[in-house]
């Protein structure tokens, strides 16, 4: 209902493209205005150096220089630092380096390590005596695989989602120490949201720009029990209505500091939908008469 009510009665742009096919290279563009291709930009391990080259000029930087100030809130997966990162230190460069004057990052995607937040450069609640180590090559620490125990699982996965489990989901990739940073997937929206009002608030009366990149729907889908049920299509369908509450609490807000009528809200995707991207979680048996893409073929199985 909320992104109805934004199409409804906003500007409702029925022949947009985006500028890829998946994440990375769609939010490269994005952020840069360059074609991915040119940057050989392509889906990144959780690991990943910065994609994005510091001396080149972003939309957040143009937004900086015009007097705005800019923050980034969700899923990043655009690299951090120079590549091998320390994560039980300041990581840059990063959003920071790009434009940013704020950031709480997501660092990759819901389903690679590390399962941790990230504000500004630092990762959040992570204790010195549990050091977080990361490899996208062997295993590290003592946690299970979801090879090694499906039966510790929520959801299961496929071979490439079935490496350390945290929270229930398998992810792809290891991950050893930082317990005490871990995030919970079903946290998520509550997380993000308050994160992007704080934001909002705290920049209210200057002019600002907001990256506000939602976890949902991407995998893992993990629902807060508030949406579980929500919809007649399982996670996926409830991971729909959760984002959906996110929009409407950001429009509410903004309603309520009376900054509507001077705010300029795009919500848009990064790339086409995808049902089935590893995790079992009926997204394809229990679509219904759902058409995510529309008339297009898309990613339609």
């Amino acid at each position: 209902p909320n992104v109805d009510h934004m199409a409804k009665n906003g500007v409702l742009f029925t022949d947009a493209h985006s500028s890829a096919a998946t994440c990375t290279p769609s939010r490269y563009s994005l952020l840069t205005g360059n074609y991915a291709f040119r940057n050989n930009a392509a889906i990144l391990p959780g690991d990943a150096p910065l994609l994005i080259d510091t001396s080149i000029v972003t939309l957040p930087k143009m937004l900086q220089k015009a007097g705005y100030t800019t923050g980034v809130v969700g899923k990043w997966h655009l690299g951090l630092g120079y590549g091998k990162v320390d994560w039980n230190k300041p990581i840059t460069p990063g959003p920071g380096e790009v434009g940013f004057d704020y950031s709480f990052l997501l660092p990759a995607t819901g389903d690679r390590v590390p399962t941790v937040f990230m504000e500004n450069d630092t990762v959040v609640n992570l204790s010195q005596d549990d050091p977080l180590t990361v490899s996208y090559e062997h295993k590290v620490g003592n946690r299970p695989l979801g090879t090694e125990r499906p039966d510790l699982l929520k959801m299961k996965a496929d071979p490439q989602h079935s490496q350390t489990i945290v929270n229930g989901i398998s992810r792809i990739g290891y991950m050893g120490g930082g317990k005490s940073a871990e995030w919970k997937d079903e946290e998520f929206p509550f997380v993000f949201t308050e994160k992007a009002i704080q934001f909002i608030q705290d920049n209210k009366t200057t002019p600002f720009f907001l990256y506000f990149s939602f976890h949902d729907i991407h995998v893992p889908r993990a629902p807060n029990a508030r949406f579980q049920g929500a919809s007649e299509m399982g996670p996926r369908g409830d991971a729909i209505v959760q984002m959906d509450w996110v929009v409407g609490q950001i429009n509410t807000l903004l309603e309520k500091e009376d900054l509507a009528k001077n705010t300029i809200l795009i919500f848009t995707s990064d790339n086409g939908p995808v049902l089935d991207d590893g995790y079992m979680d009926k997204a394809v048996s229990m679509v219904g008469n759902h058409k995510p893409a529309g008339p297009y073929r898309g990613e339609q199985h």
